[in-house]
């Protein structure tokens, strides 16, 4: 398998920390693009009409994008313990965090359109702190709720590498009176899967 990657995407990491933990890594091949929505990427749009990485290329088998497609499907290629629970609480716990994770790389991107990304004259600071206080209440959410001692699941996979990315770009801190949380994070990164997979690089726009 080939997966179309991106050095400093979140949920093209969260693809291969998965696929590390899930110990499926020496399996795939990592083929690194850059894409943006104002660069039109014609190797990612074959294999994906939204022109986003991760893409999982299949031999002989359509390619799957997204992130939590690719994550679902690794999950039924090894023969451990499921990453993505198959029923009860637990499922909706994992999937649960699994969104909130999503939403933070969702917002965090928003946020850097607003600050960094677009060209200032067009930047509109009610959006941007909109934005910033989506962050904000899902970090004091997360320091609530997270199941800090369930067995790992692909909502944890997902959550790291979120939290990873936003300090990468420097946005809004979520450690700041969230010592469950900060925690929780820094003995995450240290798993091998996410020392394996460092964020690196800029946005080309």
């Amino acid at each position: 398998m080939k997966l179309l990657y991106q050095t400093h995407s979140p949920y093209a990491r969260k693809a291969l920390v998965f696929a590390h933990e899930a110990g499926l890594a020496d399996r795939i091949e990592v083929v690194h693009h850059e894409t943006s929505p104002t660069q039109r990427n014609a190797q990612v749009f074959a294999e994906n009409p939204l022109g986003k990485v991760p893409v999982l290329i299949r031999p002989g088998r359509s390619p799957l994008f997204d992130s939590d497609i690719i994550c679902a499907y690794l999950d039924t290629l090894h023969d451990g313990r499921r990453l993505v629970p198959a029923d009860g609480e637990a499922r909706w716990q994992a999937l649960r965090v699994q969104a909130i994770a999503q939403g933070l790389c969702d917002a965090g991107i928003a946020v850097r359109w607003e600050t960094v990304r677009r060209p200032e004259a067009l930047r509109y600071p009610p959006l941007r702190d909109g934005y910033i206080g989506k962050l904000i209440a899902s970090y004091d959410w997360l320091e609530r709720e997270l199941d800090v001692d369930s067995p790992m699941h692909v909502g944890h996979v997902a959550l790291a590498t979120a939290l990873g990315w936003l300090e990468f770009r420097e946005l809004p801190d979520f450690r700041g009176n969230r010592p469950r949380l900060a925690a929780w994070f820094d003995a995450f990164q240290t798993r091998p899967s996410m020392l394996a997979t460092p964020l690196s690089g800029d946005t080309h726009d």
